[in-house]
């Protein structure tokens, strides 16, 4: 038999975050996550606990109204991993990702295909789901952040086979905290008034070039499968940024300009890729 891992992505951020940093918990563009080491983590964990064959990790996040972030297509494209998507709410809250959760759980143990489950979760609202698997003879294994007593339900840990839980070391192998960018700028013109393409130019740079790879990759697939739009996590921080500099709203051609900026950047960053991987070759 196999062991299916399910984790409830707004808890982990929620609790982690809170974990490694100093401030609390922290937004989710504040963050990012080494896919293919949490991957790994979460593989060597349940193998611990059960000795047995991973079916597929299950993820389960909350999309935007503008659809799938870059860090959803990250998580779509790692081996072994299969994204599940509910929806947020105007309050940046996750909804009907509970019912995925429970879902899956009774389809996969009324079918046999696994007969334990590593579920990473906090809601009490996943609990019927344990007790329906549990009735097909399949073993809970509740995996939560420390301190789990105070970021999962009790009747949750209560209903679940065994309880373990990951500390700041094993968090902080996975997810990092952003560093902000700076929110003045000293390039101005003469008159005093901004120069908006060199602010522009030096916050798409100081963006890009705090990227990890593999986030520039996820970047180029979201943006190759959505008409070259950028992700909505870049783009507001983008414009956001934008706005903190020049303290006003951006006007719509100031927009243009920075989204296009941002894709003539990541472009030239592209070529020179793909340049020195042809020297090698």
């Amino acid at each position: 038999m196999r062991v299916a891992i399910m984790v409830d992505a707004g808890y982990f951020f929620a609790a982690a975050s809170a974990l490694i940093s100093e401030s609390g918990q922290k937004r989710r563009n504040e963050l990012t996550l080494d896919e293919k080491a949490t991957v790994a983590a979460l593989k060597t964990h349940a193998g611990a606990l059960t000795g047995l064959q991973v079916l597929r990790i299950y993820w389960y996040d909350g999309a935007g109204r503008t659809g799938p972030s870059a860090e959803h297509s990250r998580i779509a494209n790692c081996d072994d991993m299969k994204l599940r998507l509910g929806f947020l709410n105007s309050a940046g809250q996750q909804k009907g990702v509970d019912s995925l959760i429970v879902t899956d759980l009774v389809e996969l143990a009324r079918n046999h295909a696994i007969s334990d489950v590593l579920l990473i979760s906090g809601d009490e609202d996943v609990r019927i789901g344990v007790q329906l698997a549990q009735s097909f003879g399949v073993r809970v294994h509740l995996l939560g952040i420390e301190p789990c007593r105070g970021s999962q339900s009790l009747q949750l840990r209560q209903e679940a086979d065994t309880c373990s839980e990951w500390g700041k070391n094993d968090v902080a192998k996975l997810l990092k905290i952003r560093e902000d960018l700076p929110t003045r700028t000293t390039d101005t013109s003469a008159e005093g008034n901004p120069d908006i393409g060199n602010t522009i130019r030096g916050v798409v740079k100081a963006i890009i070039d705090g990227l990890e790879p593999r986030e520039i990759e996820g970047i180029n697939q979201f943006m190759s499968a959505n008409r070259q739009n950028l992700p909505r996590e870049y783009d507001g921080k983008l414009l956001a940024k934008m706005r903190s500099l020049l303290s006003r709203d951006l006007e719509p051609r100031e927009k243009s300009m920075a989204r296009r900026q941002f894709r003539e950047y990541l472009g030239s960053l592209n070529k020179k890729k793909a340049k020195a991987a042809d020297k090698i070759a």
